[in-house]
């Protein structure tokens, strides 16, 4: 069994979870190191961070899933959400794309579409299927709901 390690993010870890981000193309907005848990390997090594990311109308999202590629389909990434899961509030959001939909699902979140999304996601879906269309992207964004 691979052993890691999880928690809380320091400041000092600020840098390592931006160039993971970066790394992985996901979302760079509205990362703050506070809302971070961290993953680190046996040896200390940074190699995966999630946050849980509070947004105006009063949603929360469940955002920056990251790990980095050597240590994917290790458990990492379950690992964290589950941590991140343990603090949430209800009901808890987040976007991905299409193929990653099974992988929350397994988490217990589920995909909503229309007058069930909140207005933040409603309006980040509608944006990113113009992106889509306009870039001809082969794969669209889901919203999944936890409750």
């Amino acid at each position: 069994m691979v052993e890691f390690s999880l928690a809380p993010a320091l400041e000092a870890d600020f840098p390592a979870i931006k160039a993971l981000v970066d790394e992985t193309g996901i979302n760079p907005m509205g990362l703050d190191w506070r809302r971070f848990v961290i993953a680190r390997s046996a040896q200390g090594e940074f190699i995966g961070c999630g946050q849980l990311k509070p947004h105006g109308d009063g949603t929360t999202e469940l955002a920056s899933i990251a790990v980095k590629e050597s240590w994917r389909r290790q458990g990492v990434a379950s690992a964290i959400i589950a941590e991140l899961l343990a603090a949430a509030p209800r009901p808890l959001y987040l976007t991905c794309l299409e193929h990653n939909g099974s992988f929350y699902a397994k988490s217990g979140f589920r995909v909503i579409r229309g007058a069930e999304l909140p207005k933040y996601f409603s309006r980040l879906s509608r944006l990113a299927g113009l992106v889509g269309f306009l870039t001809r992207m082969p794969e669209k964004m889901l919203v999944m709901k936890l409750d």
